[in-house]
């Protein structure tokens, strides 16, 4: 039992030093434009779980840390009444990624923009390292944008609620979907998503990978 702890915990240095490098190169990227940095990253959270959520609000950049404003309040809010993990843990124990790292910056007639599908294959790239780093045993998808990155995109009663086994960059996971905790969506807030979201947040509480997860 001794021997398998030690070697658990060289693996996990091994990766958090994988990971780090990681990071540094992600922070250091400004392949887009028209995206305005710095990348907002979660940092090198070693886990078996990873959220990606669609891409930092204006917010996000200034504080350093994705789903950082009013999204956030709801997304960890849903996290805390179903599996009873407040922010802090829940950061500290689950990798936080996204499908573009940088904030895309303001549309015109207001709402933020939505990153162009040469901006969100350029950030691919990051996340198809993550998944072979980490190598994940549940991948959370949070919105349309996340979750079309991993099965094809439906309407949210198909998917909402469900889990999916999916195989990205080599590696196969469970995947289950969120709706975008988003005030400007009422999806989440009246039925039939209501009723999904609680059903999606029960099947991620007992799945075994966030069942090992401290609370």
């Amino acid at each position: 039992m001794k021997n398998s702890s030690l070697k658990t915990a060289a693996a996990d240095k091994q990766t958090f030093k994988k990971l780090s490098g990681h990071i540094r190169r992600l922070s250091a990227c400004r392949q887009c434009r028209k995206m305005y940095p710095p990348v907002v990253s979660g940092g090198p959270v070693v886990s078996k779980i990873i959220l990606v959520g669609q891409a930092p609000g204006d917010k996000e950049p200034k504080l350093g840390r994705p789903f950082a404003w009013t999204a956030g309040k709801t997304l960890f809010g849903w996290f805390n009444r179903s599996g009873g993990i407040c922010e802090e843990k829940f950061r500290a124990q689950i990798y936080m990624a996204a499908v573009c790292r940088c904030f895309p910056g303001k549309n015109p007639g207001g709402g933020d923009r939505v990153p162009s599908p040469q901006e969100i294959e350029n950030c691919s790239a990051w996340l198809k390292k993550e998944l072979k780093i980490l190598g994940p045993d549940l991948v959370i998808p949070v919105g349309k944008l996340a979750i079309s990155q991993f099965i094809p995109l439906e309407k949210l009663d198909r998917i909402i609620g469900r889990e999916f086994k999916v195989t990205k960059a080599g590696h196969t996971f469970g995947l289950i979907p969120l709706p975008h905790p988003s005030g400007a969506s009422p999806w989440h807030r009246k039925e039939p998503g209501k009723t999904l979201l609680g059903r999606a947040l029960r099947k991620i509480v007992k799945h075994p990978a966030f069942k090992s997860i401290k609370r």
